[in-house]
């Protein structure tokens, strides 16, 4: 197919310069982690509903006019999909497309193997732009940049002309991702931010000043399940969809470059023309939009208490992201996004840390640190009450 010449999507895409790269990239991206079978082994063997679901998201995205496609080793044969859809199955020139994906290997060894395999699965000899991926706690970025370590052998491979631009992606909190930004080793950075989780706009800040990409992660389906969101969020954003606004109000800062999207069915498409034009700053009719949305944290007692206040809690409780969904839930009627995020909590891991509050572990809430007049264990039980579900 000639992806010069398109298509029934009249698509309007736009494109930013990605930071010191210098690279001008689709302001939105294809992302790579919610095809079928992704997780199922061997990473190698690729179903055909999976091959051609890839091939017909590809296909639609590159009609849009995206341009930057990013994958990652641990969304399993996402990296195996993308080799061979792009280049057997629709023969796309490489030099039409950039290629990003991952890797969190703890050894400059493993982190050569990791990326030798990488260029293997995805059939090109290399990689546009390459992130350390999950930079989530101190601890990992010391391994991460350790003298000889994983970050050095990305350099290494950057100068061997392998690799184009190294970056790390991050699920870290705040001061986690300002410390790993102001090592001044890396080209860009995937963060979360979005109108519904607005905490790391000083890394947003920080990593403009240093001319560094800002690649914005999941900002439809962390940033609030916005593919089905409730009637009452699509009420207040009309006359855009939800979806639409959001990415509007992520590119109406203009240091952030691309949001990547997890485009897997046509109707998903179909939202991204109403994107555009996305002026930065925000346009008036978005900043209205704001307003109304802004406005729905007052009609709910404490929705807009600043919960960061109780961030690293002795309880081991993610009070912030407790509270954050609650908000969201009564403000918004976003129970559902509630109930998916709630539930995610893992205890003893750091993708998305958090116990679950036991009477044990209110007990140890540290509330020397909450304001006065916060029913700070009432607010907790009755998230917990709504939204969590037993596995």
């Amino acid at each position: 197919m000639d992806f010069n010449n398109i298509s029934i999507f009249k698509p309007k895409m736009e494109y930013r310069r990605f930071g010191k790269t210098n690279k001008m990239v689709s302001v939105i991206t294809l992302g790579g982690m919610r095809y079928k079978h992704s997780n199922s082994e061997p990473r190698d063997q690729i179903p055909s509903d999976a091959l051609d679901q890839c091939r017909e998201t590809v296909e639609k995205a590159l009609q849009q006019g995206i341009n930057l496609i990013e994958s990652a080793w641990g969304y399993g044969k996402s990296e195996h999909l993308y080799g061979r859809v792009l280049n057997d199955e629709l023969k796309i020139a490489r030099s039409s497309y950039f290629l990003m994906t991952k890797g969190g290997a703890k050894t400059a060894e493993e982190m050569r193997k990791m990326v030798s395999l990488q260029l293997k699965a995805l059939k090109t000899d290399y990689i546009d732009f390459y992130a350390w991926h999950g930079i989530n706690t101190l601890e990992l970025l010391n391994i991460a940049c350790a003298k000889d370590g994983p970050v050095e052998e990305l350099l290494k491979l950057k100068e061997e002309g392998v690799i184009g631009h190294v970056g790390f992606s991050t699920h870290a909190p705040l001061d986690v991702i300002m410390k790993a930004i102001s090592t001044d080793l890396f080209d860009f950075v995937n963060l979360h931010y979005y109108y519904f989780f607005q905490r790391n706009k000083p890394a947003v800040d920080l990593a403009a000043a240093k001319e560094m990409g800002v690649f914005i992660i999941s900002p439809n389906d962390k940033g609030g399940k916005l593919f089905n969101a409730p009637q009452k969020l699509k009420d207040l954003t009309s006359p855009l969809h939800p979806l639409q606004w959001n990415a509007r109000f992520c590119l109406g800062h203009k240091s952030i470059h691309t949001l990547t999207f997890g485009l897997t069915t046509a109707s998903q498409f179909e939202l991204l023309n109403g994107i555009f034009p996305a002026p930065a700053p925000m346009a008036h009719d978005d900043a209205r939009i704001k307003v109304l949305l802004d406005n729905q944290k007052q009609m709910v007692p404490f929705a807009d208490f600043d919960t960061y206040c109780m961030e690293n809690d002795p309880s081991g409780l993610n009070i912030p992201e407790i509270l954050r969904f609650r908000t969201l839930w009564k403000c918004y009627d976003m129970k559902e996004f509630g109930l998916y995020r709630y539930n995610m909590f893992q205890e003893k891991d750091h993708w998305f840390p958090g116990n679950f509050p036991t009477e044990e572990n209110l007990k140890m809430i540290d509330l020397t640190k909450c304001p006065d007049g916060i029913p700070l264990v009432d607010l907790i039980r009755e998230t917990h009450d709504g939204l969590y579900r037993p596995k």
